[in-house]
This record gives structure tokens, C-alpha cells and sequence, in this order.
């Protein structure tokens, strides 16, 4: 993940979402922009690899106690934690397990699936069902899974008979105070991809608090969540990214304190049926991909886990339904849509009022 300096000596990190979080190298983009370091003030940074992606720490008031190695130790291994319980792309995982399984009684999962779980439940029902963690069958279907692109369009019945595995408020049962879950039939499984990241970042987060960090920014994959100020006692800056493939202009930028960030986009992650594009991001109420011309959102939430999500929802929904919901419940969301003739000067953007109100204060 290239990083490229700015002129006032901050830097900025280009996200790449991946499928689903497969593939999410789903281009939702953020460029991240971090302030040159005070001397007075030790700041500790991290990068690596995680989750199919890479991530970035910034420690600003790290103690003296505090190594850069300890640090990464202890990153690695909350990121190891989370892998182990809520990736799909690691067979022995919670997740895998469960979506493995042929059992439909109630089955034990941690606290941190639960959390998860109950999250993607509410942003599932306030999204009028477009954010929906068992998409799975119809993400296979349209060519972002195991077929191939050049596989021909889904059928009518291929579409219907993969929704009748799809709907989490219906397939799905989970009982917080007995940390389970439970499916209604075994084909049924559980894709955390649109929120599992923002999870990570988070328990990253709550790492750093214990600590003792208290200034910080975590980011995956350009999900991110930030506290305090930045090195130089400033709101810590993020741009979004114009919606232009190969490109690296910012649309946008925000001050983000004390809150997470993400961003999700459908132009650079599509796949093509005799030329025509489908984007990646499929409407589980219809089992297709969208049609509306919003290729890119970004929300700023109480945390990262609830922006990753909210961000996946916003996208299925566009920007016309997805500002009514955002407004019913105080959501700060940022549109970007396409015009007519769907160029970079044909762009409308729109935001809540949640938003406004935030950027206000900058």
C-alpha cells in the first residue's frame, strides 16, 4: 500500500478494500494524513500485513517504557486473536467453523462473535436488510468468489435459489446472554468481511488504551479510528479519495477525533458479462448488484467496526434512500455519485447533517 507525501510534510496511505473482504482489495480509497512528529514527544509507528491487507499504527504519547517491538508484539497478537475467531479465509476459525457445520441447534461462540454478530444485526435492520452477512451464495454467484468472470450472467434461478440462503434477521438466531448462534439450515454460513476489519481495528484500539496510549491512530486497509490529537496537537486529517480508477486525487478531506472511519467504493472492484459491468456490491433484498450511480461512501461512526459496516450498507443503499436512513438515525455519511455521463466532472456529492456538523468544526 503506497504512501505519498504532501507538501506541509504529512503523509497520506491509499486504502484498498478487499471483496467482501475477499477481494475486498475493494476500492473504497482513503489517504491517510499524518502530521510530521514533535520532537518533545515520543511517537511510536507500526505497519504490516493483516486480514488479506496492510495496517498502520501511530502511537503519539507511547510511554518511554514502551518499545517499538513490544508494541508489535502486542498488535500481532491482538490481530491473531481476532483472525482466529471472525476470518473467513482461516479454516479453523469461529467463523469457519460455524459456516462448515451442518448443525442447526444453537451453537457456543465467543464474546467477540457475539459482538460482532449483534452489531451487523442492527445495522442489518436499520439498512432496510442491505447489509447482510449471510450474502455469501449470491457473492459466489455473480463471479466474486470461485467462478470466474467470464462465466456467463446468473440465471433467474440461480439468483432465487441462492437467495433462499440469504436473509440474516430470518436464517439466522443469536442469544447474546447465551453467546450463541444458530442457523436454520446447514448451507447457511456467515461472511464477516464488511465488518470483522473494523472490529480488528478496534480491538487494536482498546490495546493501546490498556496500554496507556492515549493520542493514536489505527488503520487497516483504510479503515481507521483515531484518539486524541495528532503530534501536533491537531484533529487527526483524513482525505477521501476522488472515485476515479488510477487515480490519486482527494476529494475531500476530514478531521476525524475520537471516532472511526471508513470508506467504501465500487469503482475499481467490478467484474464484466459481455461488457457490461456489474459492480461488486450486491443488494441481498434482490440477489443483484446495485444499479444506482453512488460508487463511493465514507461514514465517520463511534467506532471503526460500526463505520466499516455502515459504509457497506450506504454503498448497497445509495445515496438518495441511504440519506433518509442516515438522517432517521444521525448517521454522518459522505455521497459520492456519478452524473449522468458518469465522468469525474459529472460527480455530485451529498452528505447528512451529521456530517456537516463535523466538518463544521474543523
Amino acid at each position: 500500500m503506497p504512501f505519498f507525501d504532501f507538501e506541509d510534510g504529512s503523509t497520506g496511505l491509499v486504502e484498498k478494500k478487499d471483496i467482501m473482504r475477499i477481494l475486498i482489495a475493494l476500492a473504497a480509497a482513503l489517504f491517510l494524513v499524518a502530521c510530521s512528529p514533535d520532537e518533545t514527544s515520543k511517537v511510536l509507528r507500526l505497519s504490516g500485513k493483516t486480514m488479506g491487507t496492510t495496517y498502520s499504527i501511530t502511537a503519539v504519547d507511547a510511554s518511554s517504557e514502551l518499545s517499538e517491538e513490544s508494541l508489535s508484539a502486542e498488535v500481532e497478537a491482538v490481530l491473531a486473536d481476532v483472525n482466529s475467531k471472525l476470518s473467513n479465509w482461516d479454516k479453523n476459525s469461529e467463523v469457519s467453523q460455524f459456516n462448515s457445520s451442518t448443525e442447526t441447534a444453537p451453537v457456543k461462540v465467543s464474546a467477540d462473535f457475539i459482538t460482532v454478530m449483534s452489531a451487523a444485526n442492527s445495522v442489518h435492520g436499520l439498512s432496510e436488510g442491505k447489509f447482510d452477512v449471510t450474502l455469501g451464495p449470491l457473492i459466489e454467484l455473480w463471479g466474486f468468489g470461485p467462478r470466474k468472470p467470464e462465466d456467463p450472467v446468473p440465471s433467474e434461478g440461480q439468483i432465487e435459489q441462492a437467495l433462499a440462503f440469504v436473509g440474516q434477521a430470518e436464517r439466522l438466531s443469536i442469544d447474546e446472554g447465551a453467546s450463541t448462534i444458530a442457523k436454520t439450515a446447514p448451507e447457511i454460513g456467515i461472511n464477516l468481511s464488511a465488518i470483522a476489519k473494523g472490529y480488528g481495528i478496534d480491538a487494536v484500539a482498546s490495546k493501546l488504551k490498556a496500554l496507556g496510549v492515549g493520542s493514536y491512530m489505527v488503520e487497516i486497509g483504510g479503515d481507521l479510528v483515531t484518539a486524541g490529537k495528532n503530534d501536533k496537537g491537531e484533529a487527526w486529517k483524513i482525505g477521501i479519495e476522488k472515485p476515479e480508477p488510477g487515480e490519486k486525487a482527494i476529494e475531500l478531506i476530514v478531521a476525524v477525533e475520537d471516532r472511526g472511519l471508513a470508506t467504501s467504493g465500487d469503482y475499481r472492484n467490478f467484474v464484466e458479462y459481455d461488457g457490461v459491468r456489474y459492480s461488486h456490491i450486491i443488494d441481498p433484498t434482490t440477489g443483484r448488484p446495485i444499479t444506482h450511480r453512488t460508487t463511493s461512501v465514507s461514514v465517520i461512526a463511534e467506532d471503526a467496526m460500526l463505520a466499516d459496516a455502515w459504509a457497506t450498507a450506504m454503498l448497497a443503499l445509495g445515496a438518495e434512500k441511504g440519506l433518509a436512513i442516515a438522517e432517521a438515525n444521525n448517521l454522518a455519511v459522505y455521497f459520492i455519485s456519478r452524473g449522468e455521463n458518469g465522468t469525474a466532472e459529472q460527480y455530485v456529492t451529498s452528505a447528512s447533517s451529521a456530517f456537516e456538523v463535523l466538518q463544521a468544526k474543523q
